[in-house]
């Protein structure tokens, strides 16, 4: 073993000094040949798979009727009901925006207006369409409807252009677009207002609606220009009929729970050329919407706008190369597309922000950020820094004008809280990731305090409930006497855990910034997770079987007595539990006891020592694995795919991964096992391909071999080059367990690595081999962890649950310096 890993050090050394001869061949790679933004169109993936810039504002699509509408365009067999202008992506719950859809078509019978369907419900029986006819791609997305129009949409940051082409119009049929005030989730309140121009037939309007997963309305507006054709005439309807004797509209809701259609229409001489429809959009005023349009699209043409959407993306996906010879396509494809989707939101809304204007960057969608925290921002940060520094730019101004920082926003609301206040890890995460570019640091670290000091009135929204209790017991109880503020009174065991973490997330920003006390105050209570530590607690399986595991958290009252909670309820294998906000809703979020039993990012050697030692820390996560407790489309499954390097085993690590990425990942419209989340389950996506997952909130990133020969990931700021490459690299994946490692060609040993090695664009040389090797598994070479590993080589030692806190000595502050813009 010794020659031979002496013999894999040598080999790794000497091509460490030979660039490869394809090098520049990489380089010329278009990353958008490998994108598919249909995947995650159907069975739950709930994508946004149509036109749109990196973090746009306008997303452009088709909207079908299914019932996994949220991203708006699916490939179910559900039909078209409208093409509209505002999305978001990968969400779950109600679908969100989706407002003010056109509709075309080729004519109304006998040329009366009326012999059109206007309403939703009804003119979906026109938007069947094939399979085939469906055509998507970055910056672009186009179907035929069987009822005989084309529709081409592509967009700007705050426009969309459509291309309306009435393929099989007749002589003398007089092609109609309609334009309503609706939206996926028919929440239009009253007074929607639309007008057309009888002459220039530009359509403006406006509608309030409801925010989809928080508190909050919201009030878009647009403005809609022609061009292509003659007009012929022009009009409003109301519910079924039209006239185009009037112009103008303002419509109620309505009595029945279900918003009464309404909108405008033009219609045109002929159908014999294309129809060019430009929509401004803007959250501010019609005025804005148009001056949006006519700035970004002054033209109409359609065709560069497209390439322009498409170049934008390019730009944003060419940080990272990969080697894709001898690597089945789907493997590539799923991982820039992978990549695509985490630039889809948050969305940019600068200068669209009506509830304050401070000259800050505002962003909207964070949808939401207990899953985007976990490897989406952390993705970002390294492949587009100086978004990341606008979006942190933006959550600090957020929490000076709503009072604190949000865990979930999106359509101008604000969004409801899923467990801790998970913005302290984001900013804690780029915080010590060195990026600086215009933040207020001091700003941000006053935030952070803020959400584990003061308790809002409102805390189902924003910041932390039961703070007393967290304060005096170090454990939100279940029933908590909370008197100062209000949410759901469930989730006392994940909000524990998560609020642990979050202040260990504010102890490191402490640290670094030079505040002793509040760093010591921080880790100290970051350690309460083990409050709620049952030693005794058992787990059997629904037929009475037992787990042959002890020890899980347990749900505690006010005076420190146990509850109980079953730690299968609400796992994989549990079909019957609701495990989100219900008021009736356990102890916790979306995840089992048995899951969140690993949720102890910042503290997993005394996690490991409080579950025997490596050896059954391993037995117990290979059973939350192998007996299907865990879902790798939910996110707090992704860390545990990884947390095997804690053990010491870095092999199990990739192991899991490549049994989970070709299982459950395909470059299909189906290809997701679960919601998108906004780009989180891409990022967990192309992370795990890349070979290198972040431990979110931390300067840690653990290494696992890519699935490619090679990867380049050139970092945007200091311009140079990180590379990851595998030898004796085998595209069937046997050969994914790591012998040895070289770094920037010297022999590496630590089964981690941290941020300096993108912002240094050092290179990471693995050998692999079939069988899983001594590197990475010594004691010294594990990730950082607050307390020191103990139980390691045979020996158990017995740590009291209350120990002090931090002999571990944990590093991870990130040591290359500031990165400006």
């Amino acid at each position: 073993m010794v020659h031979a890993q002496t013999l894999g050090w040598l080999s790794a050394m000497l091509l460490a000094h030979f660039p490869r001869a394809h090098a520049q061949e990489l380089g010329r790679i278009d990353p958008l040949q490998y994108v598919d933004i249909l995947i995650g169109a159907s069975n739950g993936g709930n994508v946004f798979p149509g036109a749109t810039v990196p973090y746009g504002m306008a997303k452009a699509v088709a909207d079908t009727t299914s019932g996994s509408n949220q991203g708006g365009f699916t490939l179910d067999g559900a039909p078209v009901s409208g093409f509209s202008l505002l999305h978001d992506s990968g969400t779950g719950g109600a679908p969100s925006l989706g407002n003010f859809p056109l509709f075309p078509y080729n004519t109304c019978k006998g040329g009366d207006v009326n012999n059109c369907a206007f309403p939703k419900k009804t003119r979906a029986n026109f938007g069947k369409f094939a399979n085939e006819s469906v055509k998507a791609k970055p910056g672009y997305f186009g179907i035929t409807l069987q009822s005989g129009p084309q529709v081409e949409m592509t967009t700007t940051k705050h426009t969309a252009l459509f291309r309306f082409t009435f393929k099989g119009a007749a002589a003398g049929d007089k092609p109609l677009i309609l334009q309503d005030l609706s939206d996926l989730s028919d929440s239009r309140q009253d007074n929607g207002t639309i007008q057309v121009d009888p002459e220039t037939g530009r359509i403006t309007g406006s509608a309030i609606f409801v925010a989809s997963f928080g508190q909050g309305k919201y009030q878009p507006f647009f403005c809609t220009d022609f061009h292509g054709a003659d007009i012929a005439d022009s009009g409003i309807y109301a519910d079924s009929r039209a006239s185009t004797d009037v112009h103008q509209l303002k419509i109620s809701r309505s009595i029945n729970g279900y918003p009464l259609p309404g909108g405008a229409f033009v219609r045109f001489v002929d159908g014999d050329n294309p129809v060019y429809a430009r929509v401004g959009l803007s959250f501010m005023s019609s005025e804005q919407a148009c001056a949006n349009a006519e700035d970004e699209v002054p033209e109409f043409d359609f065709d560069k706008h497209a390439r322009d959407a498409q170049d934008a993306w390019r730009q944003k996906l060419s940080p990272i190369t990969v080697d894709p010879r001898g690597v089945d396509e789907s493997f590539v494809t799923n991982f820039y597309s992978g990549i695509y989707r985490t630039m889809v939101n948050p969305q940019n809304y600068t200068g669209e922000n009506p509830l304050w204007q401070d000259g800050e960057p505002y962003f909207d969608s964070f949808y939401c950020i207990w899953d985007l925290f976990r490897s989406q921002f952390p993705f970002l940060t390294i492949v587009d820094p100086e978004a990341v520094a606008q979006m942190i730019r933006s959550l600090i101004s957020t929490y000076e004008h709503d009072g604190w920082l949000p865990d979930c926003r999106m359509s101008l609301s604000r969004g409801y809280t899923q467990g801790g206040s998970n913005a302290d890890n984001v900013l804690a995460d780029v915080f010590i990731k060195g990026i600086t570019a215009g933040i207020d640091w001091d700003k941000g670290y006053e935030a952070v305090k803020k959400d584990a000091e003061e308790e809002p009135y409102d805390w189902c929204c924003r910041g932390r409930g039961g703070i007393d209790s967290w304060k005096k017991l170090g454990y939100v109880p279940v029933q908590d006497f909370d008197y100062k503020g209000f949410g759901t009174l469930t989730r006392s065991i994940s909000r524990t855990v998560e609020y642990a973490y979050n202040d260990f997330c504010i102890a490191q920003m402490a640290k670094s910034l030079g505040t002793k006390d509040e760093e010591e105050k921080y880790t100290a209570s970051s350690g309460n997770w083990q409050n709620l530590y049952k030693a005794d607690q058992p787990s059997s399986l629904p037929d009475g079987t037992n787990t042959g595991f002890t020890g899980f958290f347990q749900p505690r009252y006010l005076n420190k007595t146990w509850g109980y909670q079953d730690p299968l309820k609400c796992s994989n294998t549990d079909a019957r539990s609701v495990c989100s906000l219900q008021n009736s809703g356990p102890e916790t979020f979306e995840s089992s006891v048995w899951e969140y039993g690993f949720f102890v990012p910042h503290d997993q050697a005394q996690l490991i020592a409080l579950y025997g030692g490596p050896d059954q820390f391993v037995k117990r996560l290979n059973y939350l694995h192998d007996k299907d407790i865990t879902y790798i489309g939910n996110e707090p499954a992704f860390l545990t795919v990884f947390q095997y390097h804690y053990a010491g085993r870095p092999a199990e690590s990739a192991r899991r991964s490549h049994f989970y990425i070709p299982k459950y990942f395909s470059p299909k419209p189906d290809g997701l096992p679960g919601n998108d989340d906004s780009g989180a389950m891409g990022s967990f996506l192309a992370f795990a391909m890349m070979g290198l997952f972040p431990n979110p909130g931390q300067n840690v990133y653990l290494i696992t071999p890519p699935y490619f020969e090679s990867v380049q990931i050139r970092h945007p700021l200091t311009k140079k080059t990180a590379t990851i490459r595998n030898i004796h690299f085998d595209p069937s994946y046997k050969n994914i367990y790591i012998q040895n490692v070289t770094l920037n060609g010297e022999p590496y040993t630590k089964n981690w690595i941290d941020h300096s090695f993108f912002t240094e664009g050092k290179e990471l040389v693995l050998t692999l081999g079939g069988a899983e090797s001594s590197w990475g598994t010594a004691v010294e070479d594990l990730p950082p962890s607050l307390s020191s590993y103990t139980g390691f080589n045979g020996t158990h030692g017995r740590r009291s649950v209350r120990a002090p806190r931090g002999g571990g000595g944990y590093r991870g502050e990130f040591r290359g310096g500031a990165l400006g813009i």
